[in-house]
């Protein structure tokens, strides 16, 4: 097991990555490859595959192996890496734990599994995560209602996180309950149980009121992660109103790109007409972008480019172009 494992004090930005297809559906290794150097270029913490953004639930398990071990072997002493767990099953998600955490992993990632209706359902569910993986392995606890349709008290989870403290962080993606936020970091302050990292998602939608509630950064995927982290840095340096004018600059961009269905296939142009992936193919199933879907886009990326220059911001985002 890797000795880089992930904790309860897990902060920045931990970008989401997508899985970059071939016009013919093939994995990109290339792409996968080049998109990684630019999240380490970033200066990012950490970075989470096979999550849903990552189309997961697309890959075979022979693929999902050898993205596991490509992105370990590349990213290996320069940054910690969260794999998603999507396994439905304890001895599948019992094997793929040790197969990733023996390739050198910080964390799994694991959603309750859709069904659960009820909170002792929930613990009972996570008693059994944490029994088939061992309690040795750090795990990330996804709070993501609208996808799984299962919903967490800030009271439930402060139960699990005092049952196993395995469990180091909470991916925060219900949407707008910045309430819970809040409540979670009551429980820590009125003594009830130790801290656990926050870290936030749905495209950090909320990313300035959520820091500002006691989040410790943003796991998510967006196409412009550079942004994210220096929103963080700014605002954990106690520049609350830079960050919040920097992210102002991204937010018509980010809310576009959170759209549900077609949000997958905006965020992987964007990142093709970045040069960072050859290709903005989303696997089949998936949406593709129509004429008038990519004029859109042009347009909202230059706005941004003339936003930028005007505010003297441009220079954050390097060598990589807003190109068409």
């Amino acid at each position: 097991m890797s000795a880089n494992l992930l904790d309860n004090h897990a902060a920045g930005v931990f970008p989401i990555a997508i899985t970059p297809f071939a016009d013919d559906g093939a994995i990109d290794f290339v792409s996968l490859e080049r998109l990684t150097e630019f999240f380490l270029s970033c200066g990012v913490p950490g970075i989470t595959y096979l999550g849903v953004l990552g189309e997961a639930s697309k890959l075979s398990g022979v693929e999902s192996l050898r993205i596991v071990r490509g992105v370990l072997k590349l990213v290996r002493g320069r940054a910690q890496v969260i794999m998603g767990a999507g396994q439905v099953g304890f001895d599948n998600l019992r094997a793929f734990t040790a197969e990733v955490m023996d390739e050198g992993a910080s964390a799994i990632m694991v959603a309750p599994a859709s069904g659960l209706k009820t909170d002792d359902q929930v613990l009972a569910y996570f008693d059994g995560v944490v029994r088939a993986i061992g309690d040795d392995v750090p795990l990330v606890v996804q709070d993501y209602p609208q996808n799984t349709g299962v919903f967490m008290s800030a009271r439930v989870l402060g139960q699990l996180i005092r049952r196993h403290p395995s469990i180091k962080v909470v991916k925060h993606e219900e949407s707008s309950a910045l309430r819970k936020i809040t409540a979670l970091r009551a429980q820590e302050r009125e003594d009830e149980r130790h801290r656990i990292s926050i870290l936030v998602g749905n495209s950090g939608i909320h990313l300035p009121q959520e820091l500002l509630r006691g989040a410790d950064g943003a796991n998510t995927g967006v196409a412009f992660p550079e942004m994210l982290v220096e929103v963080c840095r700014r605002h954990f340096e106690g520049n609350v109103c830079g960050a919040e004018d920097l992210y102002d600059l991204f937010l018509p961009l980010v809310r576009h790109e959170q759209q549900p269905g077609v949000g997958l296939a905006i965020r992987k142009e964007i990142f093709r007409r970045r040069g960072l992936i050859a290709s903005a193919r989303v696997r089949s199933p998936g949406p593709t972008l129509d004429g008038n879907d990519h004029a859109e886009l042009s347009r909202l990326l230059s706005r941004l480019n003339e936003k930028l220059r005007s505010n003297e911001e441009d220079a954050l985002l390097g060598s990589y172009s807003l190109s068409e």
